[in-house]
């Protein structure tokens, strides 16, 4: 056979011109289970997030070099004595990021493991606001909602917790449970009011949680400054009277952790949204509103009522964490700033954990690292703390944009894994066939 009688690549053996015969070909072996397993490895989202925060963490290690006063003064001299400007940046990058693990792992200068390990502990301590605010806003995310209105949910669940909290005299375990419901229902319908504006006249739910936000902190800024809601009596500050000890979360390790109740809370909120989307006819029905609401409306899904049931939960979960800030350890009451940030920090945690409630555990867990480590990087080895809010930063970019991860990293791209066809056996031989 010549070669103008060989078929090109895809064509069909029925397509070839009169006279000519199907190219014989050897049978094309598939790729090995384990090279697929490999490229379904190297494809996932979880190494991209893994990725993600390895390439932030190199980024801010080039920007620690940078603003460190001694790789400068080492790069004044650098052709004459390079090896003054290399020590000088492992010692400055070395140095914060040591001072990063011992601030948020493990501390290994201070003696018996009791207390070496304290800085995980105050590590689990951030990363309980954060997950159960990240699992809220993760939830949202699965319905198609962007919920950044986690700031407002948190000070109305905040204020309800902590009014109970203060105002009433319950014996512990009653006080703790109301105190705790009053939190988490405040979130609620603060998020609920959300999805009911969403679902009945089609209001944006972005536009309506930023407005929510302002409405709440304003609220509340106001209540801490009028004698009789939630200013302390005789006190001309914004700041409310002190928790009772009976609606307190007791310490789970004992007076000198940090680590309270609320951890346990959040397992348990996880564990809840993992059920609730993948074992649930309800995380069915969100689960296929956010992959397409016009499929799911046409199948028979009542979309607008999801919308508020999702929102419920949602702000549910950011009460969670509204309630955790004035339940978990403060006991000389709490002002306006209570969430401290935790809204908006939640979203980077639920975009980095995938929307994925376990996903979204760990992410929490990193981040309340760097939030502990960042103040010990700070003291012992003088870098800012804003370096750890770029890395945060970094994290969310790489997060959003998983081309440059893969250029970067040279992996393939989902949709370039070659699929090997099976080949039609005629006879001994193969014949390709489209």
């Amino acid at each position: 056979m010549s070669d103008s009688q060989i078929p090109e690549q895809g064509q069909k053996p029925e397509e070839l011109e009169p006279g000519q015969s199907p190219a014989i070909v050897p049978p094309v072996e598939p790729p090995s289970r384990f090279s697929g397993v490999l490229r379904e490895i190297a494809t996932g989202n979880a190494v991209i997030s893994i990725l993600a925060v390895v390439l932030a963490l190199v980024v801010g290690g080039i920007l620690i070099a940078i603003t460190d006063s001694g790789v400068r003064t080492a790069s004044g001299y650098f052709f004459s004595r390079p090896g003054d400007t290399f020590a000088a940046i492992w010692n400055s990058v070395g140095g914060a990021y040591t001072a990063l693990f011992q601030g948020s792992i493990y501390n290994f200068a201070r003696p018996g493991f009791l207390n070496g390990i304290k800085p995980f502990t105050e590590t689990l301590t951030f990363a309980t606001p954060l997950i159960a605010a990240g699992l809220g806003v993760a939830l949202a995310f699965r319905v198609g909602l962007f919920n950044i209105g986690g700031r407002g949910q948190m000070l109305i669940a905040g204020a309800l917790a902590g009014w109970v909290g203060f105002s009433f005299d319950l014996p512990w375990g009653v006080h703790l449970a109301v105190a705790l419901a009053a939190g988490i229902a405040g979130g609620a319908v603060w998020g609920g009011l959300v999805g009911l504006l969403k679902a009945r006249t089609g209001a944006h739910e972005v536009i309506v949680t930023i407005m929510l936000n302002y409405v709440a902190y304003y609220l509340i800024a106001y209540m801490l400054r009028t004698p009789g809601l939630l200013q302390a009596p005789g006190s001309n500050n914004p700041k409310s009277p002190p928790m009772k000890p009976t609606a307190i979360f007791p310490d789970l390790l004992g007076p000198r952790y940090n680590l309270t109740l609320g951890f346990i809370l959040v397992i348990a909120a996880t564990i809840f949204v993992w059920y609730l989307l993948t074992r649930s006819s309800l995380g069915f029905k969100f689960r296929a509103i956010g992959e397409n609401p016009h499929a799911a409306r046409v199948a028979g899904i009542d979309v607008k009522n999801m919308y508020v049931y999702a929102m419920l939960i949602s702000g549910g979960l950011i009460g969670l964490a509204g309630a955790n800030q004035v339940q978990g350890s403060i006991t000389t009451g709490f002002g306006s700033g209570i969430d401290a940030g935790i809204g908006f920090d939640a979203i980077t945690v639920a975009l980095l954990g995938r929307s994925r409630p376990w996903g979204v555990f760990v992410a929490g867990i990193l981040f309340g690292a760097f939030k502990a480590g960042g103040f010990t990087m700070q003291a012992a080895q003088g870098v800012p703390i804003d370096i750890v809010l770029v890395v945060q930063s970094l994290i969310v970019l790489f997060i959003a944009a998983p081309p440059l991860v893969r250029a970067v990293f040279r992996l393939p791209a989902p949709s370039l894994v070659p699929r090997v066809k099976p080949a039609r056996i005629s006879g001994k031989k193969a014949v390709v066939t489209k």
